[in-house]
């Protein structure tokens, strides 16, 4: 007699991923804000926009993942703050533009839904939400064997937000002589981590759990503070590329970035991995953030008061250089 085949033998299981979002239902309605008019079972999660806040509202999304930092979880068996990374690497980067977050939404691909992993990850993306001030108004988990092992998971988000159109920051007003302010990261937030798993052997990541998994600093409140008593003339968030990438983006044609990098302390996590994989200190600089998460630009004149409006505010930065005029060089680290 054949053998009938199910979904379940195929290596799908329906009821454990019901048995999965049953569990995170918590989770997700502690993210609901105002605006938020979704339902379990919908097929489309809705969200309604406040017009009358807005002359000409423009939204800003991003889309993005955690990347191989997912491994390192994986290896050292924690997975309840990649979520939180999920939301940082797509909510700091809207955030650059001067857009409120508005919604989130998740895509968890794996080989198998383990319930308690999964779990972990959503209070993680449930975190970061509440981090942001926006709603996790959806997401899609999608069991695929023999795309990934039973074990193997990734993630991907997207986020909207909005912004006055007169408000939007773009770095169109960045002059010579603006100074720039840096915000300390918490780590190698979600970039480098193919280098950190090359440079560090398994014993060193366990003894440096807590530096090598810290999530990804959220500037959130941070932006809405400071774009709402100042002129920020541009923002950068410090990913991929880092400085020889992310500043340059942000700056008008024949300006530079001129970096101090003795402005701040490296933290020890990127001394070791230099020092261990004897890395050229341009390559750290393209890879990681090196201890500054995220920059504002400053005019020279309101740079006084912003760094006492910073100080009021209990948010710890660092003057880490100006811009400068350059026609050649778009960064220089000193």
């Amino acid at each position: 007699m054949t053998t009938s085949i199910t979904y379940k033998t195929s290596g799908v299981d329906i009821d454990k991923a019901n048995q999965f979002v049953d569990n995170i239902g918590t989770h997700v309605k502690s993210t609901f804000v105002k605006g938020v008019m979704t339902r379990k079972g919908s097929f489309g999660a809705l969200f309604g926009l406040d017009t009358k806040k807005y002359k000409e509202p423009v939204m800003v999304s991003s889309t993005d993942g955690v990347g191989t930092k997912l491994l390192i979880a994986k290896a050292l068996n924690k997975h309840d703050t990649v979520g939180i990374d999920l939301v940082a690497m797509n909510v700091n980067d809207i955030l650059c533009v001067g857009a409120k977050p508005l919604f989130f939404l998740d895509y968890i691909a794996c080989g198998k839904v383990d319930v308690k992993i999964l779990t972990d990850v959503v209070k993680g993306i449930a975190d970061g939400c509440r981090q942001s001030g926006c709603a996790l108004i959806g997401g899609e988990t999608a069991e695929m064997p023999g795309m990934y092992a039973a074990d193997d998971y990734d993630l991907a988000g997207f986020t909207v937000g909005v912004v006055e159109k007169a408000k939007i920051v773009d770095g169109s007003k960045i002059k010579a002589g603006d100074v720039l302010f840096g915000l300390p990261s918490t780590g190698a937030h979600s970039n480098g981590y193919s280098m950190v798993r090359k440079v560090l052997s398994l014993s060193d990541m366990k003894k440096m759990r807590d530096a090598v998994l810290a999530p990804t600093k959220i500037y959130a409140k941070e932006v809405e503070a400071a774009c709402a008593k100042f002129n920020v003339k541009g923002m950068a968030h410090i990913t991929g590329g880092a400085y020889y990438e992310k500043l340059p983006r942000i700056l008008p044609k024949g300006l530079c970035a001129k970096v101090n990098t003795s402005s701040w302390d490296v933290p020890e996590l990127f001394k070791m991995i230099q020092k261990k994989g004897n890395v050229a200190k341009s390559e750290m600089y393209r890879t990681f953030n090196m201890g500054i998460g995220y920059v504002f630009v400053i005019a020279k004149k309101d740079a006084e008061q912003f760094g006492k409006f910073l100080k009021a505010k209990k948010i710890v930065y660092h003057i880490i250089g100006e811009v400068i005029k350059d026609s050649k060089q778009r960064v220089i680290l000193e």
